[in-house]
This record gives structure tokens, sequence and C-alpha cells, in this order.
């Protein structure tokens, strides 16, 4: 087995003549792989900070509930302060506070401006609630509420939570299903190279049969010079599109999600599993393509 796969790597010069040096389908061939896994570099990107994202935004919205109070002034610190009560006294709610009224601004600021004239209007008062692991019953405390605080409406944040762990989970398959599609690309445009130099060569090729040559030997000289050719212009992309991504803006809380996009940890090693695949795709592709045009030539 090593004296195979070293013999692969060094080669044999009188085999390796069969399979041009240079040409259009060595830069063909460098150059579809250089490209393909500098894309599947940003397709894994893409689809490990879907991953990160669902998680975040699943971890911050499922441990987090918000209580609105809509009430007629003179009774909404009652309304408010029974409602903290109700909450203080239920199993699974960790904690429960009255937002103040710059807190309440800033939440509309984006949509109203900084001047929102909060204590002049209507708005409802909301209450954060923080949960414990175990969680709280929702449909019990909302009885509760509608009972002793008929002002009250609880938000568990489902319906925001769900649509966004959807999403996040949707890019993330997107992102797998780019990579295969990759893969497969690369594995057509290098079955197509690898048919036209051997089409090209086919009077080499008959020559060699006649002196005594094995198909198998002469698909051996065309496996293993695109297979290099793979391996080398993946290397090169892969690390292309690593420094790529390592030059994107880390993770921050204002940009959300665009900011988000590079590796982190140990997902760095990830894209270097891109460059043996890349060559494992050339290997099988140019061989099957070697035995395919091998035959057309009898």
């Amino acid at each position: 087995m090593g004296q195979s796969i070293k013999l692969f790597i060094v080669g044999d010069v009188y085999r390796d003549r069969v399979v041009p040096p240079s040409g259009i389908t060595a830069r063909l061939t460098g150059f579809a792989a250089a490209a393909m896994a500098f894309l599947a570099v940003f397709a894994l990107a893409l689809s490990l900070a879907s991953g990160r994202l669902a998680a975040r935004w699943g971890d911050e919205l499922a441990r987090s509930s918000t209580l609105r109070i809509s009430a007629p002034a003179g009774q909404m610190a009652d309304q408010t302060a029974a409602a903290i009560r109700v909450l203080e006294t239920t199993p699974g709610v960790a904690d429960a506070r009255a937002l103040s009224s710059d807190e309440q601004r800033a939440l509309l600021e984006p949509w109203f401006g900084p001047e929102l004239p909060v204590e002049s209007l209507p708005i409802p008062q909301l209450i954060e609630i923080l949960e414990t692991e175990e969680g709280y019953d929702a449909a019990g405390l909302r009885l509760r509420l509608q009972a002793e605080v008929p002002g009250a409406v609880l938000d568990d944040h489902t319906r925001w939570r769900k649509p966004l762990e959807q999403a996040a989970a949707r890019l993330r398959l997107l992102g797998i299903v780019a990579v295969l599609l990759i893969g497969a690309t690369t594995a057509a445009m290098i079955t197509l190279a690898a048919q036209a130099a051997l089409a090209a060569n086919a009077q080499v090729i008959s020559v060699l049969r006649l002196i005594g040559a094995q198909d198998s030997y002469i698909a051996q000289a065309f496996v293993r010079r695109f297979t290099l050719r793979a391996l080398a212009g993946a290397l090169v992309g892969t690390v292309a599109g690593g420094a790529a991504v390592f030059l994107l803006p880390s993770a921050q809380e204002e940009g959300g999600f665009l900011t988000g996009l590079g590796f982190q940890g140990a997902a760095w090693l990830l894209p270097l599993l891109i460059v043996p695949l890349a060559g494992m795709v050339a290997f099988f592709a140019t061989r099957a393509a070697a035995r395919r045009t091998l035959r057309g030539l009898d």
C-alpha cells in the first residue's frame, strides 16, 4: 500500500509522457479546482455560521419572555405590581422586572426617533421575564394573569423564535447543498478535461497499445496527473478562501449575522478537508473518464 502511494506521488517518467504536462487541460483542471475550493470555503463558512446563528437565537429567545400590560394610566402601576407578584410566585420564572421609560424609549427609538415622549403616550408597560432552565408553564401562567391582571398579555417569543430558527436551519442546509454542488461541478469539469486530454492523445495511446501497454497502465498516467493538478489547485483555492474569510469582520452584536461568517476555534481545521476531498473527486472522476474514453478508442 505504501509503495503504491509512493509510486503514485513520484510517478513513472515513461508513463507520465502520455499526458501533456501543460496546455489547456492543465490550466482548466487547476483553475477549476482552485475556484471550486475557494467557493467551498465560503459555503462551509455560511453553513457553520447559520448553525451558530440558530443556536444563539434559540438560546436568547427560549429563556426570555415579555409581558405587556395595557391599562388606563391610573391603573397601570397597580396592574404592573400585581403582575410582578404573580410572576415572582410562578415556578420556572427566574426574574421579572418592569422596563423603565428610558428602556422602552430605547426600544422604540429605531422607529420613532430619540425624542419620543414616552410618558405622554398610551404605551403599554413591558415586563421582562427570565426563565430558569426548566422553564415555566405558559398556559397556566396565562390563566393566572387573566384572572388577576386582566390587561396583561404574555408573549413567550414562540412566534418569533420558530421562524428565525427555521430560516437559520435552511441557510445551513443551503450551505451543505452548495458544497455538494461544488463537488459535482468539479467532478464534471475534471471529467471533461480528462476526456479532452485522452482524445488529443489518441494516436499516442494507439502506439502504446501496439507495443503491449495495457489500458490500466495508460489510465493510471492520466489519473495521477489530473489528481495532482486538482490537489494543487484546491490547495491554492483553500488558502485563498481561508485568507478571505479571516479578513471578514468578526462577530459583533450590532452587525448581527453579516459579521459572524468566519470560522471559530477548531472549525478552522474543516477547510483543510477540502483539499483531500478535491483529490478524491479528481481521482475517481478521471479514472471513470479514462476507462470510458479508452473503451471508445478501441
